[in-house]
């Protein structure tokens, strides 16, 4: 799901790992028709299928010299320091937020998960009829003033998350809509959840992107929407906030002193805010740590810089462009949404972006799956720029003397908006040109990354817009988030586009426990969302960073979480 971030702002989504899964460079007149078939002379640096690996260094705790600032990279800063809600539901905060908070699960580079023993000690279905499901916490937990971690907070985020009360701004159910009620179990260190339906990914509950707050934040809407907007304090993880400084741009956490599993190799981590732009050069200016690369140039800059290595994992981030049916839009006619993708060559992108950097670039076909996973399926609607021609011939949409077409005194010309950052540029002059063959104007709208998803992408301030999308090992919380639509609950649904039948067929496919026919319910809502004309996958993120050769078990890491403890620098 996909949330600011490194290459452009990026947007949590649900995505499935093991099973499944939110910024372009560009230079000006560059001949994009010309990309694939020239040469680097250099050999590309990966693949683009994910699914097994990972490449951080990896190094025993011994290897490692204790203390150390880890210096690292953000493109703004935090608008909401609660993940779960719907300003703070952004990638790089929840970068920010990981060493900091609980997860029950760890996720390896295959996207298998396993317990995070250090919170939790078992998490068991204990039924299916009704579904229960069983947590104990470990009974070291605590919150960083010493209260211990108890099956209240569970129940008070569940039911912030519930949806039930509207005045909660979450970012996503999460199955909590599902539940019908949290109890305490043999103790305060056990929950037990309850569901009213079916929820197949319960496993995602507290792992992934949707960690575990304290029921100070989540007891009350004004506690959950404002609380944590200028910072967090009551933590649970390796390290909590030292300082934060919003004027200079920087924020740095420290070891947690109430921490109870094994102690952080580093003192410190310091993220600083910068532009996405500079972080190449602030890398090579040692200033940095690590750094996401983004286009061959960053790429090539790094690998010729001395003391520096580049690491390479194919993750679960992907770009795409999601449309705005809202009523009133340019773009509100489905028959215009999906003449409009059709016009769209995706594989000029997808060779455009990674021109020197693979082999054989390839479109991402599916909005729920990765290419790697199990369930991945091609369900677009192909590139077909003479049917989508066809297609706005017969919804009216004349041609004007200016090739651009028209209807009842409208022009079809569309507003793209995105991150201010070459490589999202280099896309929408693609997209440009495509729609440009068909007689649809598009005009470029570049803007800063802070405030992109609160006052631009929420509002529905685009006629498209581009963004990138993270997910994790658990699909179906994200499925309704981001594809249902419900108008007096938009959730991640941006563009505001949908229809019963997608809704109804998204309950089947969310309440069904079995895993293979999930995977085929999740495929016929993939189609659906083609076929709504929702938002158009574009690539999946190669997983580019530029590291410091001494820094260990941190890089690229593919679907695997870092383990916060072991991250460091090589004596």
């Amino acid at each position: 799901m996909r949330i600011r971030a490194h290459c452009t702002p990026i947007r949590h989504r649900r995505g499935r790992s093991a099973r499944r899964g939110t910024a372009l460079l560009f230079a000006a007149g560059l001949a994009v028709a010309a990309l694939t078939s020239c040469s680097t002379g250099q050999d590309p640096v990966g693949e683009t299928t994910l699914g097994s690996s990972s490449d951080i260094n990896p190094q025993a705790r011994d290897n490692l010299r204790d203390g150390g600032n880890l210096r690292l990279a953000i493109t703004s800063f935090p608008a909401n320091w609660n993940t779960v809600s719907n300003d703070g539901n952004e990638g790089e905060i929840a970068e920010v937020v990981r060493p900091m908070m609980p997860r029950s699960y760890r996720i390896d580079a295959a996207g298998e998960t396993s317990l995070d023993h250090n919170y939790f000690t078992d998490i068991q279905l204990t039924s299916t009829e009704p579904q229960q499901v069983v947590y104990t916490i470990n009974p070291k937990a605590v919150w960083s003033d010493g209260t211990p971690i108890t099956w209240e907070d569970i129940a008070s985020q569940a039911n912030a998350l519930s949806g039930k009360d509207k005045r909660f701004l979450i970012a996503i159910n999460n199955g909590f809509d599902r539940v019908e009620k949290v109890e305490r179990g043999a103790d305060d260190r056990q929950a037990v959840i309850t569901f009213a339906r079916h929820y197949a990914d319960w496993r995602g509950q507290f792992a992934g992107n949707s960690m575990l707050y304290p029921k100070s934040v989540t007891a009350t809407p004004e506690s959950f929407n404002d609380s944590l907007v200028n910072g967090i304090s009551l933590t649970a993880g390796p390290f909590q906030v030292r300082s934060t400084d919003r004027t200079q741009g920087r924020i740095v956490l420290e070891r947690n002193p109430k921490w109870w599993g094994d102690t952080p190799k580093l003192d410190t981590i310091t993220f600083s805010v910068l532009d996405r732009t500079a972080w190449a050069a602030a890398l090579q200016n040692n200033e940095l740590d690590a750094a996401r690369l983004s286009g061959l140039d960053e790429v090539t800059t790094i690998r010729n810089s001395p003391g520096l290595a580049i690491r390479q994992a194919p993750d679960n981030r992907w770009r795409h462009i999601t449309f705005n049916g809202a009523p009133g839009s340019i773009l509100a006619d489905q028959g215009v949404r999906v003449a409009v993708s059709k016009a769209i060559d995706r594989q000029q992108i997808a060779d455009s972006l990674y021109y020197g950097l693979i082999d054989d670039p390839k479109t991402l076909n599916n909005h729920l799956f990765l290419m790697g996973q199990k369930g991945y399926q091609d369900n677009s609607l192909g590139f077909d720029p003479e049917a989508a021609g066809r297609e706005l011939d017969a919804l009216g949409w004349v041609r004007q003397s200016d090739g651009i077409r028209a209807k009842d005194g409208r022009r079809l010309v569309i507003r793209d908006v995105m991150y201010n950052n070459p490589l999202w540029v280099q896309v929408a002059t693609i997209v440009q040109q495509n729609l440009a063959k068909i007689g649809v104007g598009l005009e470029i709208d570049t803007r800063g990354g802070q405030g992109f998803f609160t006052d631009v992408i929420q509002p529905g301030d685009f006629d498209a817009a581009q963004f990138i999308y993270q997910g994790d090992p658990f699909p179906l919380g994200s499925i309704s988030q981001i594809y249902a639509y419900h108008p007096d609950d938009l959730q991640g649904n941006y563009g505001r586009i949908g229809s019963d039948e997608l809704n109804a067929l998204i309950e089947r496919t969310v309440s069904e426990l079995d895993p293979d026919k999930t995977i085929e319910l999740s495929n016929q809502v993939d189609r659906k969302v083609f076929e709504e004309g929702h938002s158009l996958p574009l690539v999946q993120e190669m997983g580019l960073y530029g590291v410091r050769p001494e820094v260990a078990n941190f890089g690229a890491p593919g679907l695997a979480s870092y383990d916060y403890t072991t991250i460091g620098f090589l004596k």
